[in-house]
């Protein structure tokens, strides 16, 4: 990647941003909160690639 630097400054504003949404909740427990969204896009984006199969057929 040529942009190391802008990656840094994407990255930055990232954990900030993780920072403010976790307010006084400890890194350890969020991980709990972030595990489940992830969890929740990947059988979103499981669904709607499974819906469209059908839908062509």
């Amino acid at each position: 990647m040529s942009n190391n630097g802008a990656n840094l400054g994407f990255e930055q504003k990232l954990w900030s941003s993780a920072d403010k949404l976790r307010s006084n909740m400890d890194a350890a427990e969020y991980k709990h909160v972030v595990l489940g969204l992830i969890f929740l896009k990947y059988i979103s984006d499981a669904f709607t690639e499974v819906y469209e199969k059908l839908k062509k057929e």
